[in-house]
């Protein structure tokens, strides 16, 4: 395998540069010369598979791992390929469905699909202290660093609270919400890349985001509630 640079050990906070390249581009410097092209490809992807992984998995270091262990697996196939094949590949949905077979196994080996509530994510963002960070949240990047530092703040607090409610939705929900809202690939391309008819990946989008946003509701309620009895004392 042809050398790849660490994963960056980021928290998430910032947003992960743009993948630079389009498919097609790419899947032509593969077919072309294969190291060359891998290392292209790892260089606009390596972030974005350790984002995707976070948000899944909610450890930085199990995010980083598996993002790694998704361009090893990659290499391994490309390096099978005939080049007729690589210049064919659609590269986001061939690596997104690398990255979820990796986090669904990752998942079930350490039994944590599905198995926190919202409610007790919520209870969890609840007790957390005034500023504290979550360990857990695979934060939102804030992508418009602008503006007053009060409002920057307020956004930077209301897309962790978001991140740590979405890693507490049903694998399925947060898998189809994730690719789709925040990934931004078409309801086509997570058909292939989950395996799941595009009718279940809308119904599990959708139903990600109404739960997503009942609960930022409530907790939006909660924290209003708080605010006004602070104030009354």
């Amino acid at each position: 395998m042809s050398s790849c640079s660490r994963l960056p050990s980021h928290d998430g906070l910032q947003p992960a540069p743009p993948v630079t390249g389009d498919d097609a581009t790419l899947a032509a410097a593969l077919a072309r010369d294969l190291n060359a092209g891998f290392e292209s490809l790892a260089r606009a992807w390596q972030d974005r598979l350790f984002a995707f992984a976070l948000r899944m998995t909610g450890s930085p270091g199990d995010a980083e791992e598996l993002a790694q262990e998704t361009l090893v697996r990659a290499w391994r196939a490309l390096a099978g390929y005939t080049p007729e094949r690589r210049r064919a590949l659609r590269i986001r949905p061939w690596l997104f469905q690398i990255a979820v077979n990796l986090t669904r196994n990752h998942a079930r080996s350490v039994g944590r699909a599905g198995t926190t509530s919202l409610d007790a994510r919520e209870e969890s963002v609840e007790r957390r202290a005034p500023g504290a960070a979550d360990p857990l949240a695979a934060r939102i990047p804030d992508n418009d660093p602008e503006g007053a530092p009060e409002e920057s703040l307020e956004r930077r607090q209301r897309l962790e609270t978001l991140a740590a409610l979405l890693l507490a939705l049903p694998e399925p929900h947060r898998l189809a919400l994730t690719l789709r809202h925040i990934e931004g690939m078409s309801y086509g391309a997570i058909s292939e890349a989950t395996g799941m008819p595009v009718g279940t990946v809308k119904s599990h989008a959708s139903r990600g985001v109404a739960e997503l946003r009942r609960a930022f509701e409530r907790e939006q309620a909660r924290e209003a509630y708080r605010e006004e009895t602070e104030l009354s004392r």
